[in-house]
């Protein structure tokens, strides 16, 4: 099988409030917004975020983020009045710090660097 590429869906309940929030957060506005309910965030090549509304499942998403640079991530979102957990350890090298959006869907970031 061939993957073209990989969507991650975070249901929300207000698809407006998540569209500002998820700007906050990743620092830019969404890429497309192909239907009313839908935004789309084109974070690598073939790796996509897409909001959706959809309250009965709003909420229940798990994202996780692989960024070059915790600290640098951190501090970016910190000026842009977002704020993760403390940092901690995944492993040997990973470096993890979550927080969740207006829904309760966790965001993940990671920091894995190569030995």
């Amino acid at each position: 099988m061939d993957i073209a590429r990989v969507l991650m869906v975070a249901p929300v309940g207000n698809i407006e409030t998540a569209v500002v929030w998820y700007g906050r957060l990743l620092g830019r506005p969404a890429n497309t917004r192909p239907m009313a309910s839908l935004a789309d965030w084109h974070l690598t090549p073939g790796g996509w975020l897409q909001v959706f509304e959809d309250p009965e499942r709003a909420g229940s998403a798990l994202l996780n983020l692989e960024v070059p640079d915790l600290d640098e991530a951190l501090a970016r979102i910190a000026e842009r009045g977002l704020s993760a957990g403390p940092v901690q350890r995944g492993g040997e090298r990973t470096r993890i710090a979550a927080l969740e959006d207006l829904d309760g869907n966790r965001v993940t970031l990671l920091e894995n660097p190569v030995a």
